[in-house]
Order: structure tokens, then C-alpha cells, then sequence
């Protein structure tokens, strides 16, 4: 793995001359995580899955994106968000670069819900003009390792916020930064059709909590994690395979 953020340009010639030109992009936000977890819990994760899939692929690791469309938690304080069109942007302008560059291949790995639908435009469009590849990664296999390890119910299925898995990945990777004195669960009412459209979050639970972020540990946290990044590092070998790169 080469990171760039601490690399000289020469390293990274010499990475692009010989490495598997991969670049891997953790892309996070900055939104309420409830009384117990920072706002950068979603950079957080994304960047640590990034990191073991970046040491993994011996890719690129690029800097932290940390801001995101995650208008649906701003009504809670600290929270700041950029539009869909801006998400798009930033990956387009991002995958451009990197093309330019010499890279073979984007990853992205994406930390939070409203990112998703943004990020893939960026991929759809740089497919469209037959540009570089990029995938869109929104951490597979976590629903899978959640049910292995979660002690305490789901707010709703699949639904992570401020829970015992995000509880448990921030412990794994900033420990420090977890107020463990103020976590409560809180497991609010939602509407029947949660899920089926855009809806706000923070108006549907008070503290930002949705679940029972009590039971997490850090040990867990390393489980998702190490999960997660194997799935992702599958998931990416099928495309280098369909790409014709290895």
C-alpha cells in the first residue's frame, strides 16, 4: 500500500510503474452520531475499511473525504452537508485526475447512505464516456457480520446509526473519541414506509440514536471491519477480473 497523502510524487511514479494502480478513495461525512459518537464517525469507518482494503490490493489510499449529502441529520447541530451534486463532482473530478494519472482503477469506499445514489452517478458517467472504472463500494457483507455479532436488536433491518456496530467500529479505531457514559439505546417509532422513500432521520429519534449502542466493543468493531474488508477485496478481485487486469 502506498498512501498518498504521505507520499513524493517520485514514490508514486514509481508506485504507478509497478503497483497494481488501483486507488482506493474512502469518501465519509460529517453528521450527528448521538451523545456518544463524533461527528466523523462515518470518515471513521470509511477510511478504516479503506485502509485494510488498500493493504490488502496493495493499492493507493487516498485522503479522507470528509464531508457528504447528509441532509436528512441536519437538523441536529454539527452536522454539515454538501449536495448530491457536489458528491458526484468531487468523485467525477477525483476519477478524472486519477485517469490522467495513469491509474487503472477507482474504489470507493463509501461511509454513509445518502452518498450512495451521488457516487454512482459519478461511475455511471465516467463509464459513459469509457473513462476509468469506478466502483462504488457501500460495505458489503456488514448486514452479514452484524447479525453474527450483534447482542442487541436492529431499529430497523440493516438500518446502522449510532448503534452497536457503528459504536463498536469507532471503538476499534478511535477509542478515545467515544463517550461510552452517554450511550442509551433508543429504538423509535418509524414510519411504515421507512425506507421506501427519502425521509429526514434526525426528526424520527431525538438523541440520533437508532438501536443499542451498550453491548459494543472493540473487539466486535475489529470483526466488522476485517469482514467487511474481505468482502470488499472480493468484490473488487471480480472486477479486476472482468476488467482484465489480473
Amino acid at each position: 500500500m502506498i498512501e498518498l497523502a504521505s507520499a513524493t510524487w517520485e514514490e508514486v511514479r514509481d508506485f504507478l510503474s509497478g503497483g497494481s494502480r488501483i486507488a482506493v478513495l474512502p469518501f465519509g461525512a460529517l453528521e450527528q452520531h448521538g451523545p456518544h459518537l463524533p461527528l466523523a464517525t462515518d470518515t471513521l469507518q470509511a477510511d478504516a475499511v479503506a485502509r485494510g482494503l488498500a493493504d490488502v490490493l496493495e493499492a493507493a489510499l487516498l485522503p479522507a473525504i470528509p464531508l457528504g449529502n447528509t441532509w436528512s441529520n441536519d437538523a441536529l447541530p454539527g452536522t454539515v452537508s454538501i449536495s448530491a451534486d457536489t458528491v458526484t463532482a468531487v468523485c467525477s473530478d477525483v476519477a478524472g485526475s486519477l485517469e490522467r494519472a495513469g491509474y487503472a482503477l477507482l474504489v470507493v469506499v463509501n461511509g454513509d447512505f445518502g452518498n450512495r445514489l451521488p457516487l454512482q452517478r459519478a461511475a455511471e458517467a465516467s463509464a459513459a464516456r469509457g473513462g476509468l472504472p469506478v466502483v462504488v463500494l457501500d460495505y458489503p457483507g456488514l448486514v452479514e457480520i452484524g447479525d453474527a455479532v450483534k447482542e442487541s436488536p436492529w431499529a430497523a433491518p440493516g438500518l446502522c446509526h449510532a448503534d452497536e456496530l457503528e459504536t463498536s467500529m469507532v471503538l476499534a479505531v478511535a477509542p478515545a473519541l467515544v463517550h461510552t457514559d452517554r450511550m442509551a439505546p433508543a429504538y423509535p417509532e418509524l414510519p411504515a414506509d421507512f425506507g421506501l422513500r427519502q425521509m429526514a432521520l434526525a426528526p424520527l429519534s431525538p438523541t440520533g440514536v437508532f438501536g443499542d449502542p451498550r453491548p459494543a466493543t472493540a473487539e466486535k468493531g475489529e470483526r466488522i471491519i476485517a469482514h467487511v474488508v474481505a468482502e470488499s477485496a472480493a468484490v473488487v478481485r471480480r472486477v479486476l477480473t472482468g476488467l482484465g487486469i489480473v
